[in-house]
């Protein structure tokens, strides 16, 4: 009798810094070209996304700076931790992303990294940078729906 395929779908690390930097304009999903004591990490969630970036070169997206902490249990590989990984897309959607990542101030972030039907996956975020005073601003809107929140519990309540 076959084996069921593996089904997990949960997300490894989430790039909290991404929303509060970056104005997210559009979402795309790739795959990752992984070796496989990578995946192994992933599955334990060592991880760092913070500081990672995608960049369009030659036709080809790759993704840098996120850090893989190395499998403890391997003995076969040792891989750089931060080494650059070659994202999986479509050519339509390569060329849509170099003609947008050319335009001044857009970049592409990686928001989320999860696994999807046994395969990682990494959510990538088309972002335009928000200056300063757009994050203050942000800060307070968030402030006061809170507070209009919190008065119409208490009003219900009362």
């Amino acid at each position: 009798m076959a084996k069921a395929k593996e089904t997990s779908n949960f997300t490894a690390a989430t790039n909290r810094k991404a929303r509060a930097k970056y104005d997210i304009v559009e979402t795309f999903e790739a795959g990752m070209e992984l070796a496989g004591c990578e995946v192994k990490s992933l599955r334990l969630k060592q991880l760092v996304i913070d500081n990672a970036f995608a960049l369009v070169t030659d036709g080809e997206v790759f993704l840098h700076n996120l850090h893989i902490t190395p499998y403890a249990f391997d003995t076969v590989s040792k891989l750089a931790p931060d080494r650059t990984r070659k994202l999986l897309l479509k050519k339509r959607e390569i060329k849509r992303l170099l003609g947008q990542t050319q335009i001044k101030g857009n970049s592409l972030i990686p928001l989320e990294i999860y696994f999807k039907n046994g395969w990682a996956k990494v959510k990538l975020g088309l972002g335009v940078g928000k200056k300063t005073a757009d994050r203050r601003d942000d800060i307070k809107k968030r402030d006061l729906q809170r507070e209009v929140r919190r008065d119409f519990r208490e009003n219900l309540k009362a």
